[in-house]
């Protein structure tokens, strides 16, 4: 068994579509934290063998034995990597950013995260064995080695991991790797990862799907503050202050999606999986499971357009009043700041939009209460979950929303 948690050395590397870290790990980690949709590796109970449960075409059973047996050979190689997307639960959630604020600082300890040491080179840390790994690609030859010896699980396994990656780009990737290596029936992406990779209707559209379409449209809109921004990284920026003061400030894809996302609907898997069996329009999900996201009602409506013109004029709004004025070093332009600012979005979301005003000036007015706050003070320097709850309970204090906030932070944060 792996000993957690483990930190291995990783490097960054940088391509047109975003950032990944290259690193290795054993078969047998990878065995007890990997997962696709439709198949797990689940370890006997008081043994050292696994049993591979789920079905999808890619796994046929012949398939991984006639691989375990290659495993099994003198000669045996697998230069190719493992992709992985990180921090992705089975349910489809990402860890650390659950529906329950309170369970935002347990879960931040199990996030898969990659830190600078004093020696300047990467480590990647797994904390625990739970799965929390999505496989994107390699999947035959990872669970292949659940049928092969104890000792062939101990080999080394290139791998390509991705930190917080949506799951509609997950499917983009798979998708442009099969086909552009080898034919790939496209109903194969359809059933792992739940999207087309054909162009659809927007009534068709997931929840998940709509967030990354608004994420990359705010990403390349001339009138949205987050304009060349937006960029599928990880949280991690690995640049000193005094570096980073000469470059324009970016925030991650998954970090905007989920801001979205978390507008229009509290479970996105399975809004998913209600439109996929059998597929139909949005509008069906009408009283079909009950959702108190803000902006639901738009969503299931196809009222798209509003939807994004209430968060480009809110980022207007914070770009106006926190970003374009914030120090270089302040926590309200890097990760858990944006995610706090999208946080209070969806508390005055349906404010704003039963009030029937959603300009950028009725967001200015209702933010400018916190504009005050300097994000940049020591007290702000926490880029964990806990750092964005507080960032998010200073801001929403200031604009008279419910804060559980302490005295002597009340008293010098709250005006």
């Amino acid at each position: 068994m792996t000993t957690y948690p483990l930190t291995v050395p990783a490097m960054r590397v940088d391509q047109p579509m975003g950032a990944f870290f290259a690193t290795v790990l054993t078969a047998r980690t990878l065995l007890e934290v990997a997962f696709t949709d439709l198949l797990v590796a689940e370890r006997r109970p008081g043994t050292d063998t696994y049993e591979v449960d789920g079905t999808q075409r890619l796994q046929q059973p012949k398939r991984l034995d006639a691989i375990a047996e290659y495993i099994g050979r003198s000669d045996s190689a697998f230069p190719n990597s493992i992709i992985l997307a990180a921090n992705y639960r089975p349910d489809g959630y990402i860890e650390g950013d659950p529906e329950d604020e309170n369970k935002e600082a347990e879960q931040e300890t199990k996030r898969w995260r990659v830190e600078e040491g004093a020696d300047g080179c990467l480590r990647l840390t797994i904390p625990s064995a739970e799965k929390l790994a999505a496989v994107i690609d390699g999947q035959h030859r990872l669970f292949a080695f659940a049928r092969s010896t104890s000792e062939r699980r101990d080999a080394e396994l290139l791998c390509a991991v991705y930190l917080d990656l949506p799951k509609p780009i997950q499917a983009q990737l798979f998708a442009t790797i099969n086909s552009t290596q080898k034919p790939v029936d496209k109903s194969l992406t359809y059933e792992l990862f739940g999207y087309n990779v054909e162009d659809e209707p927007a009534s068709f559209w997931s929840p998940d799907k709509l967030a990354v379409f608004m994420t990359r449209r705010l990403g390349a809109d001339p009138a949205s503050p987050l304009n060349d921004r937006i960029v599928v990284a990880p949280e991690n920026d690995f640049a000193s202050v005094k570096a980073l003061a000469g470059s324009p400030w970016k925030v991650s894809t998954a970090v905007v999606v989920q801001g979205i996302l978390r507008l229009i609907s509290t479970n996105s898997k399975r809004d998913s999986n209600l439109l996929l069996t059998p597929r139909r329009e949005r509008r069906s999900l009408v009283g079909v499971r009950a959702d108190k996201s803000p902006l639901r009602t738009l969503y299931v409506e196809g009222n798209d357009l509003l939807i994004y013109t209430i968060v480009l004029n809110f980022v207007i709004a914070a770009d106006n009043l926190f970003w374009k004025t914030a120090a270089p070093d302040s926590f309200i332009r890097k990760t858990v700041g944006v995610q706090a600012l999208f946080d209070i979005l969806r508390l005055i979301g349906m404010e704003a939009y039963m009030a029937k005003d959603v300009s950028v000036q009725a967001f200015e007015n209702r933010l400018r209460p916190a504009a005050h706050v300097n994000f940049a003070l020591d007290r702000f320097k926490n880029a964990s979950g806990s750092g964005r709850s507080f960032i998010r309970k200073v801001l929403a204090a200031n604009l008279g929303l419910p804060a559980d906030l302490a005295d002597e932070d009340r008293q010098a944060f709250v005006t």
